[in-house]
């Protein structure tokens, strides 16, 4: 049955499939249609500008900091300040459109030289590895950097707008043109926008510390392998494969979380529509407990449900009824307990979360560690003897089966937090040494482990289509907001255009920018990430595999195939983010394709027409209509979008049902609604909210 569900979960598990789930968990935070909604508006603004432009001028340059302007270049004539305005929104769309393309078309490469990868990666010889592998690295990291360097540029663009926008308005309140109500709006209005910039940069340093944090992770990847390894009683070989699946679990586990963390950076469904002072507020209320340590900390899930499970497994128990097999718990010729290794791997994890900061999963994490040491000093006492009493037994039994629901409680909570697949396969060299071993993991504890799987995956993808649905409702919602400011604009005279209106303008203008800014952060985050992962692989990784001897251990699956599985699991989750930002890059040129560039280029047209003659009112009309247009068309994208989505997740749980679900003997159902309470109470529980 065991080697019936491995096939069964490689099958499931294939790097396409990978791909697509990273992409399915992640849709609802790197949605770029519904980021891009403000980008018409942004444009009509623009357009708006242009035309009040022609109006009355008059100077702004009255009261003007001691330093002078640093972004407006003409402050006595507030006109020609409005067309800087415009000039710098024309051309940070333009850049944004070719960036990217370009962004589309290098991420389009790296599956290419990830496939070559794995291909090196497979040969025998260690020569073709050492000699070949660095180059297809180097070409992913190549393009991460290229795209790095697209993406920055292009933020700062829009950045460059919204700074332009802003000293404007404090060049507004600086000559005295507001009054009371108006000048405390405009104020306030300045300041959710410094904010704004405030939790950016908050962000930007936590994305800095994740993308730091994870050479020194993936470097302490290869001391638990050999930590795990140096203890290893003889012929305990799957033991030890379980239990550095877990070490490489984890490193996965880091890097989708951290990549999750990235996708949507307060972990707050559709944070972008949230008022910014609420969202920096929750950024500040959050300093003390870090989201890279929480995310470290989860990584470690797998480690300690698989030591759990080995304790359960040398008992020989899974009821509270069942009796403890002490014969198999001791080993008489070495006169050693055989739950020592678990009680070392339990001390080593404790020893590891004892580096990274106090907070209440850390607690959680180090509780479970302690319970785990507790239970193998129980059966150290006792296993000589061969024998203890009923109700000893019973309680070691009990706290056996708490620590696994324990575990599996962690554990879900993990999945939910780093977005990491609750269906995974091993990375190949684990999983072929696994499957050439003679004697597989025991059926129960695969069985279990695969219904504990389909429900993590079921609720993992009801929660994502629940956010995303959150999300398509907060989008209409914003969308009727945008639609409205769009018809007062288009229904203003040129005569009834005044200052206040004007300041509205911009403020909106503001705002718009801002948004689409906020996505190209991210962007600029991602590709850190990529390029980090590559460095590293090429640094340490590499090295490591290399300066390892086979000869140094007896272990089937040694150091050397343990250091080509790590190369693996780092250059697939370069490739994973690769292909999410292929994505996003991808929708994002369709949009742009669609609904911004005529209207960019109307814009551009617009900028330099003679705003007296007729012409200039019919081009002002076709960008207004245009940008009607395009809100419209972006609305259905959208929706077009949610509907495949939601067929997608579909097909993915009703395949896992399929393939892996039905080759399962049937369960009593207690057993079943049992798995279910555990995975739900990770997935759902209230606390949960103190950790995003």
């Amino acid at each position: 049955m065991d080697s019936t569900i491995s096939k069964s979960t490689q099958s499931l598990t294939t790097a396409e499939d990978m791909r697509n789930q990273t992409k399915l968990m992640m849709q609802p935070y790197a949605n770029w249609e519904e980021y891009l909604t403000p980008a018409p508006l942004s444009i009509a603004i623009l357009g708006e500008l242009v035309f009040i432009s022609s109006s009355t001028d008059f100077s702004i340059n009255k009261n003007s900091p001691k330093d002078g302007y640093k972004f407006i270049k003409y402050p006595d004539s507030f006109r020609a300040c409005l067309m800087q305005v415009c000039n710098s929104g024309w051309r940070a769309f333009n850049e944004a459109h070719t960036s990217m393309d370009q962004i589309r078309l290098h991420t389009a490469q790296v599956p290419d030289y990830m496939k070559t990868a794995v291909k090196i990666l497979f040969q025998g010889d260690d020569e073709v590895v050492k000699a070949h592998l660095p180059d297809q690295l180097e070409n992913i990291r190549v393009i991460a950097d290229e795209c790095l360097r697209l993406s920055d540029a292009t933020e700062k663009r829009f950045t460059d707008v919204i700074y332009i926008i802003q000293e404007l308005l404090e060049a507004c309140v600086n000559a005295k043109h507001f009054y009371g109500e108006e000048m405390e709006a405009i104020k306030k209005k300045l300041e959710e926008s410094k904010l704004r910039e405030q939790s950016a940069l908050e962000i930007k340093k936590k994305t800095e510390k994740a993308v730091s944090a994870l050479e020194k992770e993936l470097d302490q990847a290869h001391k638990n392998y050999k930590q795990a390894t140096d203890s290893l009683p003889t012929g305990w070989n799957m033991i030890a494969m379980d239990v550095v699946g877990g070490v490489l679990q984890g490193v996965t586990g880091l890097i989708t979380g951290l990549t999750s963390m990235v996708a949507n950076p307060v972990i707050k469904a559709c944070a972008a529509s949230e008022k910014i002072a609420d969202t920096w507020s929750h950024i500040r209320g959050r300093e003390n407990v870090n989201v890279v340590d929480e995310i470290n900390l989860y990584s470690k899930s797998a480690e300690i449900l698989s030591c759990a499970q080995i304790i359960m497994e040398k008992m020989e128990v899974s009821e509270l009824d069942n009796d403890i097999n002490w014969t198999n718990l001791y080993d008489q010729k070495e006169k050693y307990t055989k739950t020592d290794f678990v009680k070392q791997q339990f001390e080593r994890i404790k020893d590891d979360l004892k580096e990274i900061p106090e907070c209440r999963p850390n607690t959680q994490a180090q509780s479970l560690c302690e319970k785990g040491i507790e239970i193998c000093k129980q059966l150290e006492e006792y296993a000589p003897k061969g024998k203890c009493d009923r109700v000893k037994s019973n309680e070691i039994i009990d706290k056996v089966l708490n620590l696994i629901k324990s575990s599996q409680i962690f554990d879900s909570k993990s999945k939910d937090i780093t977005k990491s697949p609750a269906i995974s396969s091993n990375p190949p060299m684990l999983n072929k040494q696994q499957n050439m071993s003679e004697k597989m993991n025991p059926a129960q504890r695969a069985t279990e482990n695969a219904r504990f799987a389909i429900e993590q995956s079921r609720a993992q993808l009801n929660q994502t289509r629940e956010n995303y649905d959150k999300c398509v409702e907060n989008f209409q919602k914003n969308q009727k907001e945008l639609t409205e400011i769009l018809v007062t604009m288009r229904n203003c005279e040129l005569k009834e255009i005044d200052f206040k209106t004007t300041i509205e303008m911009l403020v909106k203008g503001m705002d718009a920018m801002g948004r689409v800014k906020e996505q190209w952060e991210k962007m600029v985050h991602f590709f850190q990430m990529v390029s980090n992962i590559v460095k590293t692989s090429l640094s340490k990784t590499l090295k490591n595999f290399v300066s390892t001897s086979e000869k140094t251990q007896a272990l089937s699956y040694n150091a050397k195939l343990f250091s080509k599985d790590l190369l693996y699991t780092q250059a697939f989750q370069a490739c994973n983010i690769a292909s999410l930002v292929h994505m996003i890059s991808g929708t994002y040129t369709d949009v742009s394709n669609k609904y911004l560039m005529d209207r960019v280029s109307s814009l551009g047209r617009l900028m330099v027409m003679d705003t007296s003659k007729p012409e200039f009112e019919h081009e002002r009309l076709k960008l207004q209509n245009g940008c009607d247009e395009a809100q419209s068309g972006i609305l259905m994208l959208v929706l077009k979008n949610k509907k495949e989505f939601d067929r997608k997740s579909t097909a993915r749980q009703d395949k896992i049902d399929q393939e892996l679900l039905a080759i399962l003997p049937a369960a009593p159902p207690e057993q079943i609604k049992r798995i279910q309470e555990v995975v739900q109470t990770g997935f759902s529980e209230e606390e949960a909210s103190a950790y995003y």
